[in-house]
């Protein structure tokens, strides 16, 4: 009976442990799979991120190339320079790759289209000059169409977030009316009266948003380096800005607003302000892929250490649940079903049951006369 008794207790013990089990294991499958699905969807919106940076890097050289363009075209050069169709080559490239998951396949298609009808505009200084105009909106309009996609405009990180607004909205926006401003400036100087009278206006709202778009770009890169966990930004950001400051401050001066433009400065600081794009430009993309590479390695990290912990967890409820088993079956070993119980009674030998009798027994012939005469 006993041991019956001890066979339920062990089987009660093993059912309540399989149920806790199964009680800490609910729980803790439910942290991991917030877990693990925090960590996929911050990895796959930061390599999104990463491709829109990848993606913007292309476009800088093609800004930059447009504006000088514009200028060739303005003094009367039909052919586009060799930086516009290497410009158009790489955007092309990279929108052969990234497009279709940014969503800019259209819009590229329709602004190369309109690159490559530029040559053909002729007439007035001034349709020329519109005809420009309208490509670098387009320009304009791609980048931020970029940023919006990759959802590099709603990065968490301070850091990256100012530099994606100073890569994708100040820099293109800076070259695009500084480029405007210069070439406004000589149509002005060589204009009539009425003609002054129209393009006026358009080139003193140049001048106002160049010097806005200086002034965001560089509370931009302050505040990113003010916000950055990066050892190398403020170093790198420090002679690329002021390179590219003093860019936009040469070719001011050459436009001479309110005065007779000077060309030969313009050309000179048109050339340093397309260098130092290029580098401002550089240095900013790398920054934020560096940036953006470091937050997916710690992704990695996190999910290593969750599925770690989630193997963990599986063992340690396997071995609560297999532990009493094995447990109980070496216990069973000890008196196997097929054996029988040794009986325990006291024969009428005096000895107990079940056992031998030794030879003290077969040589006692007295043994049945003295316990009949005891009884």
């Amino acid at each position: 009976m006993s041991v019956s008794v001890d066979n339920r207790r062990t089987r009660t013990r093993t059912a309540i442990a399989a149920v806790l089990t199964i009680l800490i294991l609910i729980p803790a499958g439910i942290l991991f799979a917030s877990v693990w699905g925090r960590v996929s969807d911050e990895r796959e919106s930061t390599q999104l991120e990463q491709k829109g940076v990848e993606y913007l890097a292309s476009l800088a050289p093609l800004v930059s190339a447009l504006a000088e363009a514009q200028s060739s075209a303005l003094a009367g050069v039909s052919s586009p320079p060799g930086s516009l169709t290497d410009a158009v080559t790489a955007v092309a490239a990279a929108d052969r790759r990234l497009g279709q998951e940014l969503r800019t396949r259209e819009r590229w298609t329709g602004l190369r289209q309109k690159i490559d009808q530029l040559p053909q505009v002729t007439g007035a200084p001034l349709v020329v000059f519109q005809a420009h105009v309208e490509v670098t909106d387009l320009a304009l309009a791609l980048y931020n169409a970029v940023r919006n996609n990759s959802e590099l405009i709603r990065d968490p990180d301070n850091d990256i977030s100012h530099l994606q607004q100073a890569l994708a909205i100040d820099l293109p926006v800076t070259v695009v009316q500084v480029s405007r401003m210069g070439d406004l400036s000589q149509l002005v100087a060589k204009a009539n009266a009425q003609l002054q009278a129209q393009l006026g206006p358009q080139f003193g709202a140049a001048v106002q948003s160049v010097n806005a778009s200086v002034n965001s770009l560089t509370d931009d890169l302050q505040a990113a380096v003010d916000d950055t966990t990066s050892t190398t930004l403020s170093g790198n950001l420090v002679s690329g800005l002021d390179s590219f400051r003093r860019g936009v401050e040469s070719l001011t001066r050459g436009a001479n607003p309110g005065g007779t433009p000077n060309p030969a400065t313009m050309a000179t600081a048109q050339s340093q302000l397309q260098v130092s794009l290029a580098n401002l430009s550089g240095i900013a993309s790398r920054e934020m892929a560096a940036l953006l590479q470091d937050r997916l390695d710690r992704l990695d990290s996190q999910a290593l250490l969750a599925l770690i912990s989630a193997g963990a967890a599986l063992l340690l409820a396997i071995a609560a649940v297999v532990v009493p088993l094995t447990g109980r079956r070496h216990t069973g070993a000890v008196s196997s079903p097929g054996e029988t119980t040794r009986d325990m009674t006291v024969g009428p030998t005096g000895r107990y049951a079940g056992t031998p009798a030794s030879e003290y027994d077969e040589v006692n012939p007295t043994w049945r006369e003295r316990s009949g005469a005891l009884r």
